[in-house]
């Protein structure tokens, strides 16, 4: 399994605990930011802006280079929502673990979304641990994650 993950500077709590237990469950992750250096200057100011990161982690995911994304910002509104503007992107913004389950149960949604100023890191870690371990379902939601991709068309 690979993983892409980014943040802006509200989401950078959550993104060192996710990226360890992804890393400590030998998946592949590719981080492509918001850093700090040693003396917690933002060395990649670009970044700050969360559609920047949103798109940086989307893209790839749509093009089928990742498995998934995660996205790390305030809310994890934002970054959801710019996520979703990307053709392919089913992005999911969740705070519990039922939403983390069926989002990928029914959905199929290939990005997750989640905002350091919401949830704690510990459960952040949990429900990465619920999106990236439950199957889609099919049947009858195959049917209706079609029809939000001929949306796109």
């Amino acid at each position: 399994m690979k993983i892409i993950i980014g943040a802006d500077s509200a989401g950078f709590v959550l993104k060192a605990p996710i990226k360890k237990y992804l890393e400590d469950k030998g998946i592949e992750v590719q981080d492509i930011g918001i850093f700090y250096n040693e003396a917690g200057e933002l060395t990649n100011p670009a970044q700050r802006d969360y559609p920047l990161v949103a798109r940086q982690v989307a893209e790839p995911v749509a093009k089928g280079a990742y498995d998934f994304g995660i996205i790390l910002c305030g809310t994890g509104i934002g970054v959801g929502i710019t996520a979703n503007k990307v053709p392919g992107i089913r992005a999911a913004t969740v705070v519990t673990a039922y939403e983390a389950k069926y989002t990928r149960l029914h959905n199929d949604a290939n990005v997750l979304c989640m905002g350091g100023r919401v949830i704690a890191p510990e459960t952040a870690v949990e429900l990465v641990e619920l999106f990236i371990s439950t199957q889609f379902e099919g049947g009858r939601h195959a049917r209706r994650v079609a029809m939000i991709d001929e949306m796109l068309k």
